[in-house]
C-alpha cells in the first residue's frame, strides 16, 4: 500500500524531444519538477503548444519522457514493462477529456462499467460498481439512457463516472469544460472538488484562467516550462 504522505504525482526533470537529434527536432517539455500531494486539486495552464497536453500524455503513461524521472503513486513508471504499465494505467488513473467518447450503442451503466471488464471483474460486479459510480455524480436516475438521450454535462458526468469506476487516486481532466456552457462547466468543476474532499487526486488541463482558478493551486506552462503561478520570471 501506497504511503499517504508520498505525492501521488512526483516528477524530476522530465523533459519530451520529438524526434530527437534530427533536424525538426522539437523540445516539448524541458526539466519538469512537480509534486502533487494526495488529494489536492491543481491546474495546469497554457496556450496551445505550451507542453501542457505533453506533460498530461505523460503523467497519464500515455507516452514516455526523453529525460527525467517520474513517480506515479509511488511507483516509477521507467521501472515497469508493458503489461505492467498498462496495470497501472487502469488502476491508478482516470482520464476525462474534452470529447466524452461515450459509445452511442450503450446506455450510461453499461459504458461506465466497460472499463471493470479489462480489469476481469466479474459481471454483477461491475454492474454494481457502475451504478454508484453514477450515483456519485448525481446519474442514479439516468443509469438506462444512452448518450444521445443526455445533455453535454450529463454525458460529461457519465465520463467522470467510468474514469472513477476503478477507484484510481488519480483523476486527469482535459479540458473537460470546453464543449460544455458555463453554467454546466461550473457544475462539473463543482463536482471535481466534492471529488477532491473524497480524497482523490484531480489534475485539470486548461487554457482558461477562470476554469483554472477553481483549483487549489495553478501552474503556467510556457514553451515546456512549468512555473508555479506568479513565479514566473
Amino acid at each position: 500500500m501506497s504511503d499517504p504522505r508520498t505525492p501521488v504525482i512526483r516528477t524530476r526533470g522530465l523533459g519530451k524531444v520529438y524526434a530527437a537529434g534530427s533536424a525538426a527536432e522539437v523540445v516539448a517539455l524541458r526539466g519538469v519538477d512537480l509534486d502533487i500531494e494526495r488529494g489536492a486539486f491543481v491546474a495546469i495552464m497554457g496556450p496551445s503548444g505550451s507542453g501542457k497536453s505533453t506533460l498530461m500524455n505523460l503523467l497519464g503513461c500515455l507516452d514516455t519522457p526523453t529525460s527525467g524521472r517520474y513517480e506515479c503513486d509511488g511507483v516509477d513508471v521507467s521501472t515497469l514493462d508493458a503489461e505492467s504499465l498498462a496495470g497501472l494505467r487502469r488502476d491508478k488513473i482516470g482520464f476525462v477529456f474534452q470529447g466524452f467518447h461515450l459509445l452511442p450503442r450503450m446506455d450510461a451503466l453499461h459504458n461506465v462499467a466497460m472499463p471493470l471488464g479489462y480489469a476481469r471483474v466479474p459481471h454483477h460486479e461491475r454492474l454494481d460498481r457502475a451504478r454508484a459510480a453514477l450515483e456519485a455524480v448525481g446519474l442514479g436516475d439516468r443509469t438506462g439512457h444512452r448518450p444521445s438521450e443526455m445533455s453535454g454535462g450529463q454525458q460529461q458526468r457519465v465520463a467522470i463516472a467510468r474514469a472513477l469506476v476503478n477507484r484510481p487516486p488519480i483523476l486527469l481532466a482535459d479540458e473537460p469544460t470546453g464543449a460544455l456552457d458555463s453554467r454546466t462547466g461550473e457544475e462539473i468543476l463543482s463536482l471535481f472538488k466534492q471529488l477532491r474532499e473524497e480524497d482523490h487526486t484531480v489534475v485539470l488541463i486548461t487554457h482558461d484562467p477562470g476554469v483554472a482558478a477553481h483549483a487549489d493551486r495553478t501552474y503556467e506552462m510556457h514553451d515546456g516550462a512549468l512555473h508555479a503561478q506568479g513565479a514566473m520570471p
